[in-house]
């Protein structure tokens, strides 16, 4: 079969990439890379976040490192669809705050041709899948996985710990309730033993 390049330039360019990790680790701060780099190349871009996560901003994305970007606050995942419109580009920053229908979105704007950059936390505080993140990563094109440093002894970090004794799955926080922790370090803070 001959290869046929007209064919190939009008193929979608739609796409699923995740930027995942711990807090603290630049998920933020690389999602508002991504967009910036596509607003260099004039493709139209909408972000959203959820409206839960007012933290820093109640509209704007804020990364811990003070980066912002202007974005929707949405109570769900389907209302992103309600305001996509004719973007080129999507983010969604704090993905792991909506339902597991976020993946079924992500994938329907895909499938239309939009790039999609998502941000989230792949773990919750016990180290456990977080929301629709493992879905997500099944399902994109690409995965990147940050780290943060351990702010107990320097190793990079993929553990949220959170200290504030809190049970509850979601509790928004900083630095007052949260720390980066590395295997070792998070499993001596768990009161945990290593697996040898």
């Amino acid at each position: 079969m001959d290869f046929d390049a007209s064919d190939w330039m009008h193929r979608p360019k739609g796409g699923i990439e995740v930027v995942c990790g711990s807090m603290f680790s630049g998920k933020t701060e690389e999602l508002i890379r991504r967009l910036k780099r596509a607003g260099f190349a004039h493709q139209k871009i909408e972000i959203f976040k959820p409206a839960i996560d007012v933290r820093y901003d109640t509209v704007r994305v804020v990364s811990h490192d003070e980066k912002a970007v202007n974005s929707t606050p949405v109570q769900t995942a389907s209302e992103i669809l309600l305001h996509v419109s004719d973007a080129e580009v999507v983010g969604i920053d704090e993905a792991q705050f909506f339902g597991e229908d976020l993946a079924e979105v992500c994938t329907l704007l895909a499938n239309r041709g939009i790039r999609v950059i998502i941000a989230g936390l792949d773990m919750d505080f016990e180290g456990k899948p977080f929301g629709p993140m493992p879905q997500l990563m099944a399902i994109a094109e690409s995965v990147t996985k940050v780290h943060a440093v351990c702010v107990k002894c320097g190793n990079p970090a993929q553990f949220s710990h959170r200290f504030s004794g809190s049970k509850n799955l979601v509790q928004l926080g900083e630095t007052d309730s949260y720390e980066p922790l590395c295997r070792r370090c998070y499993l001596e803070a768990t009161g945990q033993t290593e697996k040898e």
